[in-house]
């Protein structure tokens, strides 16, 4: 006989709506693999009236949260409210009612992962996060139980489908930022305010959780350096091209020892590095550990089936479990035993600047990297522009980011001024 599981939704945007499309409309086979039946009892909702692709039966819907939270037979509360607040508070309330909670917010989870971990363990409530980083792709599994026999070394992300997408169109089609992000905006694929993806917030979010999983370390929200595209240049994509390199905006986790850097910023990568190829609105996640190797999980990282896809894993996972658990390592504001922020990382960098077309200006330049400790790898000079300067390229080896910027900081703009830097990662 099959075990009923009485959930209540709190929200039911397109993420939730496709929970319950796959709830309902693969019920049978999820019954038959699971011996689990899930019943929806309560969805909180703003408007009841609101039109919907949903049938819901009379009573389910409800604009009062103590109708999910209060109800004894939920069991299981499904959270798609998104953002920090009210959403953090009606978790923390449903575990302090031992209810478990699944959730696909990285903002709430980011910012709140202590609290909400430390009410759950009081309360023996569950905790389920799978799709608060990359959607469908079982990324948290992986780095909470897969890879536990590994020593994780780095971590490299594509991990906001937006930016992903918009880099994409650039780098095909030499298009500029502001228009493809329009384009972007047309198609559904980017917020009208999308100041959360573009300026890399979302993908610092889910950094902070990838990299607290897999260094066994809290890693702060705060800790992470955050950088994003709305500044990159059409004429920077090309000029890496040539080169031969792809621009992806990246997420980027090393530790070594105790110490951990994690940043996300725009990246050139090599055309043979496997993410490279990960294009559009995919996600995809490089890593290495100890044990495994390098190992690339790729997948859609949004909308709604594949979100929800993760979120009915979480909930059968939920549902089945004997016991549950926990991250184990001390997730605390002020853990004992802390991991130390890097902000002096070493990297390569791309570095275009126009110069003054005159003998001196390239010696000028070098003797300057060099005076920095930087030395350069690669080197291009473009055709002179109609007022005599020219567009000169650099590829340097890898260099201390804070060197790195004292050197651009002391060229002489006389001779040659700095119009873009991005780093470079092999």
């Amino acid at each position: 006989m099959s075990k009923v599981i009485g959930i209540g939704f709190l929200g039911c945007g397109n993420v939730g709506s496709g929970v319950w499309r796959l709830l309902n409309d693969f019920a049978g086979e999820m019954e038959h693999r699971t011996g689990l039946r899930f019943d929806i009892r309560k969805v909180l909702v703003r408007n009841p009236d609101k039109a919907r692709c949903i049938d819901f039966a009379q009573g389910v819907l409800t604009t009062q949260v103590e109708d999910v939270l209060g109800d004894p037979e939920i069991d299981i509360v499904l959270e798609f409210l998104g953002g920090e607040k009210p959403a953090c508070d009606y978790l923390m309330e449903a575990l302090r009612r031992g209810k478990t909670v699944v959730t696909a917010n990285k903002v709430a989870f980011a910012l709140h992962w202590h609290e909400l971990q430390k009410t759950a363990q009081e309360h023996g409530a569950g905790l389920y996060y799978e799709a608060a980083v990359c959607g469908a792709i079982p990324i948290i599994h992986t780095l909470e139980e897969s890879l536990q026999a590994n020593r994780i070394s780095y971590i490299y992300g594509i991990v906001n489908g937006t930016t992903n997408y918009i880099l994409t169109r650039m780098s095909r089609e030499g298009a500029e930022y502001a228009d493809v992000l329009a384009d972007a905006q047309k198609l559904g694929l980017a917020e009208p305010d999308p100041s959360s993806d573009v300026e890399g917030l979302d993908a610092a979010y889910k950094l902070s959780i990838l990299a607290s999983l897999a260094f066994h370390g809290r890693v702060p929200f705060e800790n992470v350096h955050v950088e994003g595209i709305t500044s990159v240049k059409a004429e920077d994509i090309r000029c890496g091209q040539e080169l031969g390199y792809t621009l992806k905006l990246l997420a980027i986790a090393k530790r070594e020892g105790l110490m951990v850097e994690t940043r996300v910023h725009p990246t050139f990568i090599r055309n043979s590095h496997p993410l490279a190829n990960v294009n559009d609105a995919y996600n995809a996640v490089f890593l290495r550990g100890h044990a495994c190797g390098e190992m690339m999980f790729m997948g859609r990282g949004a909308g709604d089936l594949p979100t929800a896809s993760a979120i009915v894993s979480d909930l059968v996972r939920a549902a089945s479990a004997q016991k549950h658990c926990y991250p184990t390592f001390d997730n605390t504001l002020h853990p004992q035993v802390a991991l130390e922020n890097n902000t002096d990382w070493q990297t390569a960098f791309y570095v275009r600047m126009l110069a003054v077309d005159k003998p001196g200006v390239l010696s000028h330049v070098t003797q300057t990297f060099t005076r920095y400790e930087v030395s350069i790898a690669a080197m291009q000079q473009k055709d002179a522009a109609p007022d005599g300067r020219v567009t000169l390229v650099f590829i340097t080896h890898r260099a201390s980011e804070k060197a790195m910027m004292q050197a651009l900081r002391a060229l002489d703009t006389n001779f040659a001024c700095v119009e873009s830097v991005l780093r470079v990662e092999s």
